[in-house]
């Protein structure tokens, strides 16, 4: 009975990456059992954290992510892996969008060692000083409003700015990934990836496992506009059904 229980809130779960709202007489028919049931479940995944009560059915809960100086502690060797797995597919590629975010400053460092002669177009301040290592490496820093905690800017001028550009390729980070693709934890931010994802020729993302399944307030892009997933895992359920599906090649670093 344990068993079973488990399994059909794994299945409810499952469900909500991919639909991100779900009412309690639909997951019900869906599974094949009482509404009744269907309460018990979510009121325990709530009290679990992993889902929020609404009336009459639930939601996956929108996610917090730490601070960029508390993430950069976190998955280092994860990270370092990622980043060297992301150079070679750079290759070819003269002029480049580098998001922001801790694993994408990683890919910088990597770049800043192993490439010569490109141009990043950049908004985070984090991967200006660590390409700058380079000497080669020309580096043009986007304009816009300045966000201190993450070390980056955004808004309007940005994207707008963007818009008259076009890159080879873009390497983007993520706050999370489902199977409607990876998402921003800003809506700024978001809007930045998107419209380096628009301008590019293909888009990799770079991001470690802790990210699979995790909602955020602003989904970037569908994973049938990324070229590229590199991670440090295999994805399972909901993201690889999907990521299959978009045939998104990942690389397991």
């Amino acid at each position: 009975m344990r068993q079973e229980k488990d399994m059909r809130q794994r299945q409810i779960l499952a469900t909500l990456d991919i639909t991100p709202s779900l009412r309690v007489a639909e997951l019900a028919q869906r599974l094949n059992v009482s509404t009744e049931t269907i309460r018990r479940d979510l009121d325990a995944l709530t009290q679990a954290g992993l889902l929020n009560r609404t009336y009459g059915g639930a939601v996956r809960p929108v996610g917090h992510e730490p601070a960029l100086a508390e993430r950069h502690a976190l998955f280092v060797a994860e990270r370092r892996r990622i980043a060297d797995a992301t150079v070679p597919l750079l290759s070819g590629a003269r002029v480049l969008f580098f998001g922001s975010g801790a694993t994408v400053e990683h890919v910088a460092r990597a770049v800043a060692l192993a490439v010569r002669g490109i141009l990043v177009v950049t908004h985070s301040i984090g991967v200006a000083a660590a390409l700058g290592v380079n000497s080669s490496i020309e580096v043009l820093l986007l304009p816009g409003e300045y966000h201190a905690v993450e070390g980056i800017v955004l808004g309007g001028h940005t994207v707008a700015f963007l818009q008259g550009l076009h890159a080879d390729a873009a390497v983007l980070g993520a706050s999370g990934m489902t199977g409607e693709g990876p998402h921003d934890v800003l809506p700024e931010t978001a809007a930045v990836f998107a419209a380096m994802a628009a301008r590019a020729g293909r888009s990799i993302v770079t991001a470690d496992h802790s990210k699979f399944g995790r909602v955020f307030t602003a989904r970037y892009a569908a994973w049938r506009q990324i070229a590229h997933l590199v991670t440090d895992a295999a994805p399972e359920g909901p993201l690889a059904w999907e990521l299959e599906r978009a045939q998104v090649p990942v690389t397991i670093a």
